[in-house]
C-alpha cells in the first residue's frame, strides 16, 4: 500500500496521506514521496492548486512515536549509529516539503479532518490556506514527546498566532478545537465533516480557474510582506502589477469587463 497517493483533477492536485491506521504518522516511504511529488506538483503546468490532506479519520499525527521508540531501543546495542549531524541534516532534507508548500508559486489548501499533531500540523500551517471539519483537533504535541519542534512549525504558528500565543502553544501541548482554530485565525473554514471535501475543492476549483501568473506574483507578494520593509513590498507590488497587467488573462479579463460577462483565464 503506497503511503502518498495522488490524483489531478482540472488542475487540482491532491495529496493524500495514507496511513489510516495510524493517523497518517509520517512514515520514511510517505516522507520520502512527498519530498518528490510536492515539488514536482509545483513545477507542473498543468497544475493550479495543491490540496494536502489525510486518508481516513485524521489528517497526521506527525511522526511515527513507536518508530522512534524502536529506534532508540536498536540505536543503544549498535555499535555504529550516525552522529548528531548525520540525523540533523536527514530531518532537514525531509523539510523541504514544507518549505515548497510555502514558497511555491502555486496556491496550496490543507483539507483536514480529525488530529494534526506535531510535524503533521507543520505541514498543515505551511500550506496558503486551511480548511477543517468539525472534527479537527490541533496541538503542537512536541512537549509531550520532549521534542522542540520542526517541519517549520514555529515558524508559521508565530506568523498567524503572534509569538505569545505561538509559545503557549508550544510549550504545553494543548488541544486546539475547531472553533477556537478559527478564531485564532488556524483556520481560514471550519465546516461539518460531511462537507469539508466539497467546500475544499469549491475553493480550489475556483483558485485554478484564475489567472496563474496573477496569482503565482500575489503569493510572492504575499510572502513578502511577512518579513520584508514597506519600500519593498512596493518595490516587488510595482513591478508583478506591470508584468501581470501584459498578460493575456489581463487583457481577456479587460474585455470581458466591458462586455460584462465571466473572464476565460488561459494562464497566459
Amino acid at each position: 500500500m503506497s503511503h502518498l497517493l495522488e490524483t489531478i483533477e482540472n488542475g487540482v492536485a491532491t495529496l493524500t496521506m495514507n496511513r489510516p491506521e495510524s493517523l497518517n504518522a509520517l512514515s520514511g516511504e510517505m516522507t520520502e514521496a512527498m519530498s518528490e511529488a510536492v515539488p514536482r506538483l509545483a513545477e507542473d503546468p498543468a497544475v493550479k492548486v495543491i490540496v494536502l490532506t489525510g486518508a481516513g479519520r485524521g489528517f497526521c499525527a506527525g511522526g511515527d512515536v513507536k518508530g522512534m521508540a524502536g529506534r532508540n531501543e536498536s540505536a543503544g546495542t549498535n555499535a555504529k549509529h550516525p552522529t548528531l549531524e548525520e540525523k540533523a541534516r536527514g530531518l532537514r532534507k525531509g523539510m523541504e516539503v514544507s518549505r515548497i508548500l510555502y514558497q511555491c508559486s502555486k496556491p496550496t489548501i490543507a483539507m483536514m479532518r480529525g488530529p494534526a499533531a506535531g510535524a503533521g500540523l507543520s505541514l498543515g500551517l505551511a500550506c496558503d490556506m486551511r480548511i477543517a471539519s468539525e472534527t479537527m483537533r490541533f496541538t503542537t504535541a512536541f512537549v509531550n514527546v520532549g521534542a522542540s519542534g520542526d517541519y517549520g512549525g514555529s515558524y508559521f504558528l508565530t506568523k498567524l498566532v503572534g509569538g505569545a500565543k505561538a509559545r503557549e502553544l508550544y510549550f504545553t501541548g494543548r488541544k486546539i478545537e475547531g472553533d477556537e482554530a478559527l478564531q485564532l485565525g488556524i483556520v481560514n473554514h471550519l465546516v461539518p465533516d460531511s462537507e469539508l471535501e466539497t467546500k475544499t475543492m469549491e475553493l480550489a476549483s475556483q483558485i485554478a480557474s484564475g489567472p496563474t501568473i496573477a496569482l503565482q506574483y500575489m503569493k510572492q507578494n504575499l510572502n513578502a510582506a511577512e518579513t520584508g520593509s514597506l519600500e519593498q513590498i512596493f518595490d516587488m507590488e510595482a513591478l508583478a502589477m506591470t508584468r501581470t497587467m501584459m498578460t493575456e488573462d489581463h487583457k481577456e479579463a479587460a474585455r470581458a469587463f466591458v462586455e460584462k460577462r465571466a473572464p476565460n483565464f488561459t494562464g497566459e
